[in-house]
């Protein structure tokens, strides 16, 4: 029987997956799998390499990138079809990473944070979220109710509690990312925070939290007394 080494170079990273598992795949492996094939001078894992170099052998920050954008690194041999592949084999690595850090129940702001980190953390630009509860802190909804530029976005009170009504929730938790990394509020974030608080308190729906994520972690108003 023909080894691994006997196959062609394009289905090596198959042959592997099959015999050893995926845990036994480098990542430049499983993009090659992916791509299905390379060119006439290069393999798929040799053009996986390549794009892996151009985003410093960094996968979430390939993560971040649209089909354009990929496509506009220039890897030789990586068209449309292929940019296409691997986006959306990356996105559905961002949702499984979501879905495996949902609860049904809050019980901490770990809990709240690993989720929303999860799920918003790779976002180019900033998004406003909020995670609606009933009494018993179990998650009824969560959607982002705004989006904005780079550097922020203007969440609106009517939106939010207009949703919060509509969803019978007790509580909800506020969020945004911070897509440059830093994890310090803004004067701004602060001044909101405290505007929708007060909101709240006559609509008898509290603020658990205010938590901002980035690809660093999180910062979590409450955790600093700043509720």
């Amino acid at each position: 029987m023909a080894g691994i080494k006997d196959w062609n170079e394009d289905d090596q990273p198959r042959e592997k997956l099959l015999l050893k598992g995926t845990q036994a795949l480098s990542n430049s492996e499983l993009l090659a799998i992916l791509m299905i094939n390379g060119t006439r001078n290069k393999s798929a894992v040799d053009l996986a390499k390549e794009l892996l170099q151009k985003n410093n052998n960094d996968l979430q920050k390939l993560a971040k990138l649209s089909v354009k954008e990929i496509l506009q690194l220039n890897v030789k041999g990586i068209g449309p079809a292929k940019a296409i592949a691997i986006a959306a084999a990356l996105e559905l690595g961002v949702r499984r990473n979501a879905l495996a850090n949902t609860k049904e129940k809050i019980l901490s702001t770990k809990d709240m944070a690993a989720f929303l980190k999860a799920q918003y953390q790779y976002y180019k630009h900033e998004v406003f979220v909020v995670m609606y509860l009933n009494q018993s802190n179990k998650v009824l909804h969560h959607e982002i109710v705004s989006e904005g530029g780079i550097t922020g976005t203007i969440a609106d009170p009517r939106i939010i509690f207009k949703n919060a009504l509509a969803n019978n929730a007790t509580s909800i938790v506020l969020s945004h990312n911070h897509p440059s990394g830093n994890l310090k509020p803004s004067r701004q974030d602060e001044l909101l925070t405290e505007k929708l608080k007060q909101a709240a308190q006559f609509l008898d729906i509290k603020v658990l939290d205010h938590i901002i994520v980035s690809e660093e972690g999180y910062f979590s108003f409450a955790e600093e007394g700043l509720l």
